[in-house]
């Protein structure tokens, strides 16, 4: 799983940086954080590596989001798809979840 993110404020979003380390060790995958300037992203060079522009999170050679946010359900579901297994079970949703569908 790769992070592409920008600097100066290079810092993955919050709950990345609190998933990231919880997925890596649940699938036994690496993960990746690529942070540069943002105007690396945008250079001739950059696009011909065919790489997404940050914010992006791609898993194996999918890029699953540019220029979003994605949510956890979301991206394990994703690594489980790229690993070959079956999807995660989805989360129960807490008493505030249930009445706001």
């Amino acid at each position: 799983v790769r992070f592409f993110m920008n600097e100066p404020n290079g810092k993955p979003w919050k709950h990345f940086k609190e998933m990231m380390p919880r997925l890596g060790q649940k699938y036994e995958i690496g993960i990746e954080t690529i942070s540069k300037p943002k105007e690396e992203y945008l250079t001739d060079e950059y696009f011909e590596l065919d790489l997404p522009i940050a914010p992006a999170v791609m898993v194996g050679d999918e890029i699953l989001v540019e220029g979003t946010d994605v949510s956890e359900e979301e991206l394990e579901a994703v690594i489980c798809r790229d690993l070959g297994l079956p999807p995660p079970e989805p989360k129960k949703k807490r008493l505030l979840g249930r009445l706001f569908k």
